[in-house]
């Protein structure tokens, strides 16, 4: 099986790549954990929450089965990247999980679509400083990765001819 991270910072359109994918290739994906545990959490989110994220979005990613692709709407260069800009350091939890994800191709995607709100969204006006985090650490990283701009139309024919490359 083919494991694509699609990643980014908020709002960028990482859902609605993944879904499109995955119906693209009839696959099952593997959802955002953290939407999952912050709409659950009754109070405001703290840095040793990130961990019981990260563990969950491991789990969600592992429990995809099926052949072909697996498609994860975020992984541990998230929780890395979100943990660092919002809180300054990365826990050893999240470190060791973003030391060990192997994904054959990163789906990188830009943040020129419109923003939209939403109550677990708090980054309207620094998506593109965080893209650029997201970049530079993909680069750094070593690993296949490809950005994907315009209409969600476009994002999914420049993702499908990426993977279809693997």
């Amino acid at each position: 099986m083919k494991k694509i991270a699609i990643t980014g910072p908020e709002s960028c359109g990482k859902t609605s790549l993944c879904q499109a994918l995955a119906q693209h290739y009839s696959v099952n994906w593997a959802k955002e954990y953290a939407r999952e545990y912050l709409s659950n959490l009754d109070r405001p989110y703290e840095q040793f929450d990130l961990d019981f994220i990260a563990i969950g979005q491991q789990s969600e990613i592992d429990s995809v089965s099926g052949a072909g692709y697996l498609f994860s709407d975020t992984e541990m260069l998230v929780m890395k990247i979100w943990s660092e800009y919002k809180f300054g350091s990365v826990s050893e939890v999240i470190q060791i999980l973003f030391e060990n994800q192997k994904f054959d191709l990163y789906i990188l995607c830009d943040t020129e679509i419109p923003y939209e709100f939403d109550v677990l969204r708090e980054n309207p006006e620094n998506r593109k400083q965080l893209f650029e985090l997201y970049k530079n650490e993909l680069e750094q990283m070593n690993v296949p990765y490809t950005t994907v701009t315009g209409t969600a139309s476009e994002r999914l024919s420049k993702a499908i001819e990426q993977i279809n490359l693997l």
